[in-house]
């Protein structure tokens, strides 16, 4: 949650996700389930109110707590999209070798990346486009990937 907005116990979403809040929807905050009580703002700088909130201390109280809503109420994701929880532990290959494991989902300006713990002690960033990714796997926890794109190399035949 962001910053409180006027004296009632609204707040900022610092980081919204356009779509998944409604008036009366349940909400977990601060480890307490919530309801819904004010949605205004716009969808990119939203203002909220929950339930138990009453005044701008008990907003301020509640700053940079994960606001969280329930997956079954998340809209359903098109194909190859995924959520953060869902890639972050998924071991990432290439082909039979190993490169790591993903840390984190990180949102960029031009695409989302992916960032991986290689298993060389180092870090890659690896974005989440066709010529980076060649298959995910979620319930396998697997990611495959073309490091030879990742890291610059020419393909055999372009040489």
């Amino acid at each position: 949650m962001g910053r409180p907005h006027g004296l009632d116990g609204s707040f900022y979403l610092a980081r919204p996700v356009p779509g998944l809040l409604a008036v009366g929807a349940s909400v977990t905050v601060g480890g307490e389930v919530r309801e819904v009580e004010r949605l205004d703002g716009t969808a990119a700088r939203p203002i909220v109110r929950v339930s138990g909130c009453a005044d701008r201390e008990a907003a301020d109280a509640l700053r940079r707590a994960p606001l969280i809503v329930p997956r079954a109420a998340a809209p359903a994701l098109g194909p190859d999209e995924w959520w953060p929880d869902e890639l972050e532990g998924c071991r990432v290959h290439d082909g039979d070798r190993v490169v790591g494991v993903v840390t984190a989902l990180r949102g960029l300006p031009s695409c989302d990346v992916l960032e991986v713990a290689r298993a060389d002690g180092g870090e890659l960033l690896v974005p989440l486009v066709r010529d980076a990714v060649r298959e995910v796997d979620v319930a396998g926890r697997r990611i495959e990937v073309d490091l030879r794109f990742l890291e610059g190399e020419e393909p055999p035949d372009r040489r």
